[in-house]
């Protein structure tokens, strides 16, 4: 799907970024630009890789010029670029907001400009019902680019995004910090032990994004049908995984945190498509003609069901290790350990 094609990926340098080079830079991809604000990692990753396909461009989504500079000749974005931790957009959310929404705004103006085909947006469960300003504006990304969508013939440039669940393993994940505080001995802090996630591999991200690209229509949010765990059966997994008995300590939630994530609201669900493994939400079409929003009804919505980490599939402990072993970054964890004991 991507033979002789550029693709520019923002936040390039990030967890996703990285595993959309592992899986595409083989192929007869023509070219793929990383575009960050942080030259250290696009230099690490230049060493990492060591492959012409792969180009790097210095910019701020922030900066609707750096990002025009970026995008000529490319014929596909995944938008990656986001402040993504809960508490810093706590403590600062215009900066969540400048990179979050305004940010999302001028990567989609830089690809209409361009002529860019496709563009994917990547969103957060976060996203919906938010209580945080993470989430909020990430809320708000969503909002911004199904209203692109409809200012563009898709035709030219299809806007579309995904939203997904808490990603194993990532940057700034539970799961990292769970194996340090193994490794130095400490016990397992957990913010409330029934509090439940989504969880889904780096694969299953890219294979979201992917998958998107190939169905999505102008202005979809498209979900995967993600399963959940517990907090303390994650850290209990991590634990056995590990041959080891640390304490598994409860500190207590943080800023901004829910006791559970949705995926899909009871609005969304009332007109969200069944794609098997996937939901697709399609955008409102209606024009704003205000008769129809408040002298119309609508007669078609589907039963009200919201998606969240509570009434999904709750993976067991057993169920959650097979899950954390099939990535390599747990197995390899798991070996340096046992070497080390």
């Amino acid at each position: 799907m991507f033979k002789d094609k550029t693709l520019l990926i923002t936040g390039g340098t990030g967890s996703f970024g990285n595993a959309v080079l592992e899986h595409y830079i083989v192929t007869d991809i023509k070219e793929i630009r990383v575009f960050s604000r942080d030259e250290k990692k696009q230099d690490d990753m230049r060493h990492r890789y060591n492959n012409d396909k792969i180009k790097y461009y210095i910019g701020d989504v922030r900066d609707l010029q750096s990002i025009k500079n970026a995008m000529h000749g490319v014929d596909f974005v995944f938008h990656g670029a986001a402040l993504k931790q809960v508490p810093s957009c706590e403590f600062f959310p215009l900066e969540a907001v400048k990179t979050n929404v305004i940010g999302t705004d001028n990567v989609l103006t830089s690809c209409i400009e361009a002529g860019v085909k496709k563009v994917i947006c990547l969103s957060t469960d976060k996203a919906a019902y938010p209580v945080n300003a993470m989430g909020t504006s990430k809320a708000m990304m969503e909002k911004v680019f199904v209203a692109k969508s409809r200012t563009v013939d898709p035709s030219k440039t299809l806007i579309c995004g995904t939203r997904y669940g808490n990603v194993m393993c990532s940057r700034g994940s539970v799961i990292p910090l769970f194996i340090e505080q193994i490794k130095s001995g400490q016990p397992l802090t957990v913010t409330e032990p029934s509090m439940t996630r989504f969880i889904m591999s780096l694969e299953e991200a890219v294979g979201l994004v992917l998958y998107a690209f190939e169905n999505a229509e102008s202005g979809d949010i498209m979900v995967q049908k993600a399963p959940a765990t517990t907090i303390e059966v994650l850290a209990q997994a991590v634990k056995e995984l590990f041959h080891v008995d640390n304490e598994i300590k409860v500190i207590g939630i943080r800023h901004g945190e829910k006791m559970y994530e949705t995926l899909l609201t009871n609005e969304e669900c009332s007109q969200s498509i069944d794609m098997g493994n996937f939901y697709r939400v399609p955008a409102d079409k209606r024009e704003l003609n205000y008769d129809k929003y408040f002298k119309n009804g609508d007669y078609t919505r589907n039963k009200l069901s919201e998606f969240n980490s509570n009434n999904t599939n709750l993976l067991t402990v057993v169920e959650t290790k097979q899950k954390l072993l099939s990535l390599a970054y747990i197995r390899d964890e798991i070996n340096e350990w046992e070497n080390r004991r």
